[in-house]
């Protein structure tokens, strides 16, 4: 593998007017539907490279790169970054950025104009980590497809609206913790890495952000798409005990008691005191 060559130190990140004026320049307006909230704030894009901890070995998936903030940051610290753009005046744009504002990194980065949640596969070698500010309405869907279609991604670090960062971190047994955690589970250890305020966005969302950091984790013996039918299961009617949420999944209460019990799970819990272990268990 070549080596990282050097690059300058201070590269020209984006700041808010340097995002307004581009956005003008091409007409865009950020748009709800595609979750668009835009990086403005350069020192939050260099926390989220450092905390994502990639070097130059890295491949990097970066999903909705927008106006270019994160791209910017990520370019100089890695071999390659493969930017996943659903918005076509966006991922034109992207390389136009890249080049004027650093030229020395510019051939480490490759466009795909494409829905991430129709994701199978990025071009190049295998991505080795995922750093991205996701969408907020597709940030669960499109962290588990990546997961699912690129498993040469070893680690990752993602920032997702405060409340789906509590979800994809959550423990067995706490408040929040439900489906997201559980599929999330499957694949890696998921941890929260930090908060992240409204006023480093363009248009400043509703709501806080968090940091998502992830590891990939080799996953339960047990068929993916049988445990996470059971997990919806589970979770469908997480006020019922499981015994009763699983009838449907099982057949019927006994046979959901019965399979329950064989995997030593008390018929009477609930869905959110089970680790992926135990659903992995249950299926069999």
């Amino acid at each position: 593998m070549a080596a990282l060559r050097e690059v300058p130190v201070l590269l020209s990140l984006l700041t808010a007017p340097d995002v307004r004026q581009l956005a003008a320049r091409l007409g865009i307006r950020p748009t709800k539907q595609l979750g668009q909230n835009f990086v403005i704030d350069p020192n939050t894009v260099r926390r989220i490279v450092r905390t994502a901890g990639v070097g130059p070995d890295d491949v990097v998936v970066e999903v909705g790169p927008g106006l270019g903030s994160l791209t910017l940051g990520l370019l100089p610290e890695v071999r390659r970054v493969v930017a996943v753009e659903i918005d076509p005046p966006l991922a034109e744009q992207l390389p136009l950025t890249v080049r004027e504002r650093a030229p020395e990194v510019s051939d480490r980065l490759e466009v795909v104009l494409q829905d991430a949640l129709t994701l199978e596969a990025v071009p190049g070698p295998p991505p080795t980590a995922f750093v991205a500010n996701l969408p907020y309405n597709v940030a669960v869907p499109v962290l588990l497809r990546l997961l699912e279609k690129l498993p040469s991604l070893q680690r990752g670090l993602v920032m997702v609206q405060a409340e789906v960062a509590d979800r994809l971190a959550a423990p067995p047994g706490s408040k929040t913790y439900g489906v997201p955690s559980v599929k999330a589970a499957w694949y890696a250890d998921v941890r929260k890495a930090g908060s992240i305020g409204k006023n480093v966005f363009w248009p400043a969302p509703n709501v806080d952000s968090g940091l998502v950091a992830f590891t990939r984790r080799e996953p339960p013996a047990a068929d993916r798409q049988a445990v996470f039918a059971c997990i919806d299961a589970a979770f469908a009617q997480r006020r019922k005990t499981l015994r009763a949420a699983l009838a449907g999944w099982a057949g019927s209460a006994p046979a959901a008691e019965e399979r329950l019990r064989a995997a030593g799970i008390d018929p009477s819990a609930r869905g959110e005191t089970l680790t992926v272990e135990d659903f992995a268990r249950l299926v069999g």
